[in-house]
Order: C-alpha cells, then sequence, then structure tokens
C-alpha cells in the first residue's frame, strides 16, 4: 500500500530533497509505508532511503542523512493514512447501543484501532487486530497499549462481547507482556455477570502479568434507551462495596509484589457505594483518569493547592454560577464553599443537573446535555458568566451530545458560558476571574 501525501512543510528535509504535495510514499528503507506507525516508526533513523513516485510517475529514491528522530516534514490527508478499524463486537454492556438518534454523529463510530490506543489512548479489545499489526507493536515496542479486557474467562468474554473471537484474543495480552509491551486494562463490570468471583479471577491473572501496568474498574453504564437490548441490573451501594473491597485487596497485593497499586476502582464505585474516596496521593501517577479513577481527588487537591496558592484581590463583586453533573455536584460545590471563604465579595452557585436525557443512572456530568442544562436554568438568575466542564463539549469545544452548539446554549440562556478543564487550578482560575 502506498500514500498520497498531502503536503509537505517548508524548508523540511523533504522539501530540501524534492518531495512534493501529490508525490505518493512507498517505502522508507523498503519499509512498506500503510499508515501513520510505519511513517513514524522507519523515518526515525539518522540515515534513511525514501521511495516515492512522483507527480510523472517516475519512481524516485534519495538518501537522506539526518539527526536521529527529525521530521521528515511529510503531512497526509488523514492521520491514519487510512480508515479508522471499526468494532466487530455486539457487547451487551456497550454504551453507544443505548444512545437515541439525533446525537453527534462522530459518537456513533464504534472503533477498534491498535493505532488509536497508542497514538491517543483509545481502547481495544484485541478481536480486531490482525497478526501484521500483534508483531509490529511487538517489532516496534509500540508501549503502552491499552486494552478493555472485561474478563480473563474465555467463555464468558465470548458471551459477553458476542463475538466467538472474544476469548481466543486473550492470548495477545500473554504475547504483549512477554515482549516488554505495557498494557493499561479496563473492566467495565456487570453485576452478577463478570464481577464477584469472576472479578477475582479477572484480577489474579491480569497482576500476574509484570507489564500490566493498571487496571481500572469501572461500574456498567446504563441510559433509558435499551429497548431490545438483554436486560441488565445496575450497581447498587452493597455491590459497589464489595467490588470496593475486591479491588483494594489486590491493589494491596500488588504494592507488596511490585511496589505500586496498579489496581482501582472508578470514583463511581466510591460515590454509589457512599463511601469516601481515596486521597489524590493513593492514585499515584493516575493512569487511568479517562476512566474515571482519581479525577474527583486530583480536582479536590489541586483546587486545595491553588486556594492556598493564590493571594491576589478580588477587587471587585463577582457574581457567577456553574453547571454540573449530579454526581460532581458535592465535590464542586465544596471547593466553592471555600473559595468563598477567602473571598467574600464572590458569588457563586453551583447547580447540579439532573439529566433527564439519558435516564436518572447517569449522572455525570460528561454526559449532560445542553437540553438538561436549559431546563434546569432557564429561571436561575446566573449573574454574569456561567461555567461548565469542558468534557460536556466535543472534541472541538464547540457542540454537546445533543447536537447543540455552546453558542446556541449560550444564546438561549442569555450569558456568557465558559468550558472549564478538569484541573482544580484552572477551575479556581475561572471562578475568580482571574489568571493566577
Amino acid at each position: 500500500m502506498s500514500v498520497i501525501i498531502n503536503a509537505v512543510q517548508p524548508k523540511s528535509i523533504a522539501a530540501k530533497k524534492g518531495v512534493h504535495a501529490g508525490d505518493t510514499l512507498v517505502s522508507i528503507d523498503g519499509n512498506e509505508i500503510t499508515d501513520v506507525l510505519d511513517y513514524r516508526f522507519y523515518q526515525n533513523n539518522s540515515r534513511i532511503t525514501l521511495e516515492y513516485i512522483n507527480a510523472s510517475g517516475k519512481i524516485k529514491k534519495v538518501k537522506i542523512k539526518k539527526d536521529e528522530y527529525e521530521e521528515l516534514g511529510l503531512e497526509f490527508e488523514t492521520y491514519l493514512m487510512d480508515k479508522k478499524h471499526s468494532c466487530r463486537n455486539k457487547c451487551i454492556f456497550c454504551f453507544i447501543d443505548q444512545l437515541p438518534k439525533g446525537l453527534r454523529d462522530s459518537l456513533y463510530y464504534k472503533d477498534d484501532d491498535s493505532r488509536l490506543s497508542f497514538l491517543f489512548g483509545n481502547y481495544i479489545t484485541l478481536t480486531n487486530i490482525t497478526e501484521h499489526e500483534i508483531e509490529r507493536i511487538i517489532k516496534m515496542h509500540i508501549s503502552p497499549v491499552n486494552i478493555s479486557v472485561h474478563t480473563t474467562n474465555p467463555e464468558l468474554r465470548v458471551k459477553m462481547m458476542k463475538n466467538k473471537n472474544a476469548g481466543a484474543a486473550l492470548s495477545i495480552i500473554n504475547r504483549f507482556n512477554d515482549a516488554g509491551i505495557k498494557l493499561n486494562c479496563q473492566l467495565v463490570l456487570v453485576p452478577g455477570i463478570n464481577d464477584g468471583e469472576e472479578l477475582k479471577r479477572t484480577l489474579g491473572d491480569l497482576t500476574a502479568l509484570e507489564n500490566v501496568e493498571s487496571i481500572a474498574a469501572v461500574p456498567v453504564g446504563l441510559t433509558r434507551y435499551r429497548d431490545n437490548l438483554e436486560h441488565i441490573s445496575p450497581f447498587d451501594k452493597q455491590n459497589a462495596i464489595k467490588t470496593i473491597e475486591t479491588t483494594e485487596k489486590f491493589g494491596n497485593e500488588c504494592i507488596k509484589k511490585y511496589g505500586v497499586r496498579k489496581v482501582f476502582a472508578s470514583d463511581e464505585f466510591y460515590l454509589l457505594a457512599e463511601s469516601e474516596l481515596p486521597k489524590a496521593s493513593y492514585y499515584e501517577d493516575f493512569s487511568q483518569l479517562e476512566d474515571g479513577v482519581g479525577l474527583v481527588s486530583l480536582l479536590m487537591s489541586e483546587a486545595a493547592d491553588a486556594l492556598d496558592a493564590y493571594d491576589h484581590k478580588l477587587y471587585k463583586k463577582r457574581r457567577i454560577s456553574i453547571a454540573t453533573g449530579e454526581a460532581a455536584y458535592p465535590f464542586i460545590n465544596r471547593i466553592v464553599d471555600n473559595i468563598m471563604k477567602k473571598w467574600d465579595n464572590l458569588e457563586c452557585r453551583v447547580y447540579p443537573v439532573k439529566n433527564n436525557f439519558f435516564g436518572g443512572l447517569v449522572d455525570v456530568a460528561g454526559l449532560v446535555t445542553a437540553t438538561d442544562i436549559y431546563d434546569r436554568l432557564k429561571s436561575e438568575d446566573l449573574g454574569e458568566e456561567l461555567l461548565i466542564p469542558a468534557v460536556m463539549l466535543d472534541a472541538d469545544g464547540k457542540m454537546f451530545l445533543d447536537s447543540v452548539t455552546l453558542d446556541e446554549l449560550s444564546e438561549r440562556l442569555n450569558i456568557k458560558i465558559t468550558p472549564v478543564e478538569n484541573d482544580g487550578y484552572r477551575l479556581t482560575e475561572k471562578i475568580l476571574g482571574q489568571e493566577m
């Protein structure tokens, strides 16, 4: 497979060697270039031979001497150079299958692409990976790889993912581990299916592998759009408590064996258990933040540090509001209370937004829609500015899940709306309206 070069950076190595936009890249040092991983890996050497086809159809080979890891300067139409690999599973807990029509188009795509795992931290199931890709990951030592494991019971994994190859794919984890590839593992737990004794089996199998760096256990997410889907019960308080006990037990064993915890339950489990969240230090390097592991503790710790460090006066009265999900509400409210104690000319009210769109079992901020925000706040006096978590919006920071744009909601509520990253320092800054 060859790929068309979309652009060549001015004054780059490739430009100086006469490569132009519209030329076709064939190989580097005789290695076929099929996607961005091939390109990034083989361009790193200090001496390479670049083979390409120019606009007139002539095959050209140029020898290049450069610094190791120095970029050639080629750009391509798509980042991956080809289409993303979509998921072939039909998991009983799949959140995308529980989405109604009319949301952002990108939400309905199920990716299962090993390249995106390395490049962007996406999780893959290993049911959609070829032998060529496995060998390439080992050869290039692409690390870490993020894997949605769910269970190490082969028969149960087939049942949960409704893919006959789901059990056999588990052997790839062992191959990666033996090759020294670092692995981050995700377990979406379903009550009565892969929790309890099955969870103990899975954690026992995974923690025995030295190159498994972290394991996150998260509860299944259930929306009200489950018509014609398999019945799944949500986690209750008692099941959540048992899950925490199991993850903490295995985590403590990992500390004795490896010197690090490795095993974590997501924040949601602690909230469901009505249990106090661990301190920020418990989560070590926060390797599973994307799964909501330690997210609240990190935010609270950062906000406390910001409060101690920031001593500027607030010279004029400031009145603002914050909208967030029900799960995060008590923690955001605590942060705001502490800030208002320090600056008495600040008035900030926090509003929990119930997720009527997806149903009462969904309470995380990242799944709150503009429609629910508007319905909750339309009759409130919000002050001069409304802060919202940035995770409510798409990657461009412009659109909510229900396809309403940030500008549209701002106009409907007649207020400036400012998205804020999940960062205690940034949240403190935005609440005060001043840079730290």
